[in-house]
């Protein structure tokens, strides 16, 4: 069987917490497995760096920063290695290049576009661990990409693909994929399961523990996914393809994103193409926009509000600001107090009435909602940012995430 394992940063964080990841994996290899392992920077390593480089500029160049950057992954591969040979197991450390790992050359939000096995599959045949930088990949022409926060979770996911491994682990400071933020609902239930779709929503809509690349890279090949703990022995969450939408849980868990801000244009020009031009404006700079609002017209005229992330926001505001002449606002505002809370179950699609439940109980503790947006699986609200832990909590207890069964 080949398992390929993930450790995020939290679970490198020091030294004691990388002989315990070498220890877990020394006890996967001894059980007859071949092992890939994929590792984060150490604890806070890539905050600490970016840091370190505004000490020097606030203005460094993104390749710089790149190469910067993936050196964290690289003390954490080297670190575990040296860990591993001292339980006396066989082990190589590979950077996301001599990985085979290369990217579409975008610093800073690289995408892989192709994984070249080889290098690996030698390595394993060599009956070695292969401890592999997460975060990281490398271009045609040399040069060094990094993947963005999350990263590392999709470099594990395109690995195990790409050796059509039996399973991915996703291991963190978690024990597995929660209901809601134990930190905020304190009797949020873990889940054994949960859906390849219901897990990209939650992802997406905030829940940090696993990243939404990696899930979508995961649906897209069924490539099985456990989330773990590094800290304990618990089965986790498995998630997988649902087989019957009609036995899922109305409603599998409440996720909320902190970092929120909202732009409105007024009185921009309601005729064809508008609209193309504010957001492929904004997708020029990298600027990823969530929620969209168009008002209804009026005397040829109408209002346009979105939401991007609050460290979009100056940004974006940029792009606003020279974009207004073109499509014709009178102006616009903006708003970066605000938060999304949102709810995901499979089983929404075959219960009419789940939006309608969600906007009664906010209402019921004086939460309003600014902005809606809804799919087959979720319903996403915009609220004020002192509402969110409230709104958070309401959710859960309205569709009893505390005693639901998956």
């Amino acid at each position: 069987m080949l398992v390929v394992q993930k450790f995020g940063g939290s679970s490198v964080g020091d030294a004691e917490k990388i002989k315990n990841v070498a220890q877990r994996v020394y006890e996967t290899k001894q059980n007859g497995h071949e092992v890939v392992v994929v590792v984060s920077a150490m604890g806070d390593t890539t905050d600490e760096l970016i840091a370190l480089a505004r000490t020097l500029t606030s203005n460094a160049a993104e390749r710089d920063m790149d190469m910067l950057l993936s050196t964290g992954e690289q003390v954490s591969v080297a670190l575990l290695v040296i860990a591993l040979k001292d339980l006396g197991c066989n082990a190589v450390g590979l950077t996301g290049a001599q990985a085979g790992i290369r990217t579409d050359g975008k610093y800073g939000k690289a995408k892989i576009v192709d994984v070249d096995p080889r290098r690996l599959k030698a390595e394993l045949a060599r009956d070695q661990v292969v401890v592999v930088a997460g975060f990281q990949g490398i271009t045609e022409e040399g040069e060094i990409n990094t993947l963005g926060r999350g990263g590392s979770d999709t470099t594990a996911v395109a690995l195990a693909v790409a050796l059509k491994a039996d399973l991915c682990e996703i291991y963190t400071d978690v024990d597995g994929v929660y209901t809601a933020d134990p930190r905020v609902v304190p009797d949020a239930r873990k889940l054994d399961m949960v859906s390849y779709d219901e897990m990209l929503e939650l992802a997406s809509l905030g829940a940090v523990v696993l990243h939404p690349r990696a899930v979508e890279l995961a649906k897209l090949y069924n490539m099985s996914l456990v989330v773990r703990s590094s800290f304990n022995k618990e089965p986790g969450t498995e998630i997988k393809e649902v087989g019957s939408m009609e036995r899922a849980a109305v409603v599998s868990g409440v996720a909320y994103d902190a970092n929120v801000a909202k732009i409105g244009l007024f009185d921009v020009y309601d005729r064809p193409g508008i609209a193309s031009i504010i957001f492929e404006a904004l997708a020029k700079e990298n600027i990823n926009v969530d929620m969209i609002i168009q008002g209804a017209t009026r005397n040829g005229k109408q209002d346009i509000a979105f939401t991007v992330s609050r460290d979009d926001l100056s940004k974006a505001l940029k792009v606003v600001s020279a974009i207004q002449p073109e499509v014709g606002a009178k102006g616009y505002t903006h708003d970066e107090g605000l938060a999304k809370v949102s709810i995901v179950g499979a089983g929404m699609v075959s219960h009419p009435g789940v939006a309608a439940a969600m906007f009664k109980a906010l209402a019921r503790e004086q939460v309003n909602i600014e902005m809606i947006s809804t799919s087959e699986i979720k319903v996403s609200c915009v609220v004020a940012l002192e509402d969110l832990h409230k709104a958070v909590k309401v959710c859960h207890e309205e569709f009893k995430l505390d005693e639901n069964e998956k």
